[in-house]
């Protein structure tokens, strides 16, 4: 079994309480996940990244330990809670290692927020239209119906939605931690509501203005990914100055369960980390 992930600290922000955690010493490094996930996906880097870096850990406004408001947790008040995070740590420009929607996080924190960062290691984000599964489009239409629905039914429809975006079966302590966050009176809603707000036109503001980053940009992505595929990475790849991607095989979209070790080594030598 594996041992327990658990942040061990909150701030309180303007839009809610976040968890976090900083680990390590060094340079600072700022680790953001995506959606339906939490910062347990880093779990596998933390100790390695750790060892010549100070790093900085949160589950975003509505997942993993934070606060789950019944109001805004989409990508609009998540770039604006990351400069937040940013000030309360005194950070000005720290290395980011980002996926999925934390990718999306970045890019409107670093473009719209005017936050700088010494360099942006991005993972399968969402960045380039058109996004959003047909599950996506269903679950908005009919949020009343998810919100309430039983929760036996709720159960298998998490377990589909989360092994879906891996390419290995998950463990059962992966499957669980990532369900977590996601049951009961407060986190069934909070699940189908944060779907609800997923809306393509936060990356949409942000598209144009991808020639006007202003550090060094290297993605990763699953060859397998069947939730952003690969051309998008490509495309994200082309509309960046400079950056460069690397294609990890036998990954889905949750390359840190799929390839942990092909990522991490993928990773070092962009950030000068040995690795044993």
């Amino acid at each position: 079994m594996e041992k327990t992930w658990s942040l061990t600290q909150e701030a309180m922000t303007p839009f809610g309480k976040i968890a976090y955690d900083i680990l390590g010493g060094g340079d600072p490094l700022v680790m953001v996940h995506g959606t339906p996930f939490s910062s347990y996906v880093w779990r596998k880097l933390v100790p390695i990244l750790s060892r010549q870096f100070r790093v900085y850990v949160y589950d975003l406004l509505g997942y993993g330990q934070s606060e789950q408001p019944d109001g805004d947790v989409s990508l609009g008040v998540q770039s604006r809670v990351l400069a937040s995070l940013l000030d309360r740590w005194q950070l000005e420009q720290p290395t980011i290692i980002a996926h999925d929607f934390g990718g999306a996080t970045t890019l409107r924190t670093h473009l719209l927020e005017k936050r700088d960062f010494a360099r942006m290691l991005l993972i399968d984000p969402v960045a380039v239209a058109p996004w959003g599964s047909p599950f996506v489009q269903h679950v908005r239409a009919h949020i009343t119906a998810f919100e309430g629905m039983p929760p036996y039914i709720h159960d298998g429809i998490l377990n589909a939605y989360i092994q879906d975006a891996a390419f290995r079966p998950l463990t059962p302590d992966a499957l669980a931690a990532y369900k977590s966050a996601w049951t009961g009176t407060v986190g069934q809603p909070a699940f189908y509501r944060q779907i609800a707000q997923m809306d393509q036109r936060y990356t949409d503001e942000i598209e144009p203005l991808y020639g006007d980053i202003r550090c060094p940009v290297r993605l990763f992505w699953g060859a397998e990914d069947g939730w952003i595929p690969l051309a998008h990475g490509q495309k994200l790849r082309d509309m960046v100055p400079g950056a460069t991607l690397q294609i990890l095989p036998e990954a889905a979209h949750l390359v840190q369960e799929d390839q942990p070790e092909l990522l991490l080594a993928g990773i070092a030598p962009v950030l000068g980390v040995k690795v044993d």
